[in-house]
């Protein structure tokens, strides 16, 4: 089976557990606008990659793995459901620790055969880190072009199937850093049984240059980058309401 593939990351160390090899998904239906990977998001501009080269390449180099596995991101990697459910299936008969990087956007309750995909998928998926972009309805349209509902579904769905979830958010000054912001995602953290880790990530503008490139504006134009300190209180406000 062949994929839209961006690019691939053989030693990855921020996306899960261990190291791991990265598989860096091309196409996303969001336009987040402090995304630092904006040349993810045509479908169409990706390379082909099959299965089946990239497990080769995993196994190949195994040792490197034995702490980590593998991790598909993005992009969306929900957006080519069966090419993920096939790595995965492929890695976990390889014994391979699978890892889930998405923002759920793309889950689909009410779509019968996209619930029986989102069911096989699961099957083979070890771990999921869940991009919550932001609580509000409103001001998740406004940063990212889409709602937030299935967000939230998607959440409570891993929960009842048990799946570990990791829960990333990025902190943007003047755009997720409000205390309304972090109050209600601890908040919402609190109601979910099947969180084993927070990681606040902070805003930074290293991918201007992309958009550049791309000679497209860049959204985020004069918002400061977030200090390692505004971090860590961002988390100790979001993890004080989460336990």
């Amino acid at each position: 089976m062949t994929g839209k593939i961006h690019s691939l990351e053989s030693f990855g160390t921020v996306d899960g557990p261990g190291v791991r090899y990265v598989v860096f998904f091309q196409g996303c239906p969001m336009r987040c606008r402090y995304c630092h990977n904006p040349d993810t998001w045509e479908l169409s501009d990706g390379r082909d990659i099959e299965v089946t080269e990239i497990i080769d390449n995993i196994t190949r180099n195994s040792s490197f793995y034995e702490t980590g596995g593998i991790t598909a991101t993005g992009g969306e990697p929900m957006l080519q459901m069966d090419f993920l459910t096939e790595l995965f299936r492929r890695a976990t008969e390889k014994r391979i620790h699978t890892c889930l990087d998405t923002s759920g956007i793309m889950y689909q309750p009410e779509n019968v055969l996209m619930q029986k995909k989102t069911d096989e998928l699961l099957s083979y998926t070890n771990l999921v880190l869940l991009d919550i972009k932001h609580m509000d309805a409103d001001e998740h349209k406004k940063l990212t072009g889409q709602d937030n509902g299935n967000v939230f579904q998607f959440a409570k769905y891993l929960d009842k199937k048990g799946i570990p979830v990791w829960i990333r958010h990025v902190v943007v000054p003047g755009i997720t850093d409000d205390e309304n912001e972090l109050t209600a995602l601890g908040e919402f953290m609190r109601t979910l049984s099947n969180i084993e880790k927070l990681e606040v990530l902070p805003y930074h503008s290293m991918g201007r240059v992309k958009y550049e490139n791309l000679g497209i504006p860049y959204p985020l134009e004069g918002t400061p980058q977030l200090t390692k300190a505004e971090a860590a209180r961002a988390e100790a406000v979001i993890l004080s309401l989460a336990n």
